[in-house]
């Protein structure tokens, strides 16, 4: 086994990138691999991998019959789990890990897209993981599906439209219903080929109110700093 650190990410779309978690992770030395599953590719083995990202896409989890990979997916998720690999899920990723962890995923009864306030749990103010976040702050969401708050987790975040923004299992699992590693070239891709799901709705904030808060990303980019440095000490 190669004894430099692996990053290795699970993309589900072409433009729903790592962001701002790729400059961490060239800092701090990973080497960074991919599988994109859209393209059906194999996943790698569990054991070459020091740290698991799940990133997000437009599918939902309970569409198994049209994304085949997902079974897989999920099972591939519950190993890392498993062997206590430090592993973040962000907006997809954060509902396929509390789908692994054994809670239901449907549909949100408003969609969350645009900058809007998380605040703070009491458990939130008190997670190692948290260290230096705000009680409050403006973060970029794109989301439709929610999920409830799976068993022997805790819930961090909430924001006025979404009860279980985040939450962690034990010290090393992360889900995250917000971008946070959104960058503003990486919102402006989001903008475009998610055009057709901003519309004039509860929760939803028009293109331009999006992008004239995109100077907003340089302090949550910041913030996705400080959670990596905690989840992941290796």
């Amino acid at each position: 086994m190669n004894n430099q650190k692996s990053a290795h990410c699970l993309l589900h779309v072409t433009y729903e990138g790592i962001g701002c978690i790729e400059n961490w992770l060239i800092a701090n030395s990973f080497n960074i691999t991919y599988t994109h599953l859209y393209k059906n590719e194999l996943l790698p083995n569990i054991e070459d991998i020091h740290f698991l990202i799940v990133m997000g896409g437009p599918m939902s989890v309970y569409e198994t019959d049209k994304y085949s990979w997902i079974s897989e997916e999920m099972s591939f998720i519950r190993k890392a789990i498993d062997m206590g690999k430090p592993v973040l899920g962000i907006c997809l990723g954060s509902q396929l890990l509390a789908a692994v962890l054994g809670a239901k995923i449907y549909p949100n009864k408003h969609k969350e897209i645009g900058w809007y306030d998380i605040n703070k749990t009491e458990t939130g103010e008190e997670s190692s993981l948290l260290k230096g976040f705000p009680k409050q702050v403006p973060v970029f969401h794109w989301h439709g599906d929610t999920f409830d708050l799976p068993e022997l987790c805790e819930r961090l975040f909430y924001s006025e439209y979404t009860e279980n923004q985040a939450f962690q299992y034990k010290t090393n699992v992360l889900g995250l219903q917000f971008h946070l590693e959104s960058t503003e070239e990486t919102l402006a891709i989001m903008i475009k080929e998610g055009w057709a799901e901003i519309k004039e709705e509860i929760g939803i904030q028009s293109a331009n109110e999006i992008k004239q808060k995109k100077m907003l990303t340089c302090n949550t980019n910041n913030l996705m700093f400080l959670i990596l440095d905690q989840l992941v000490k290796m």
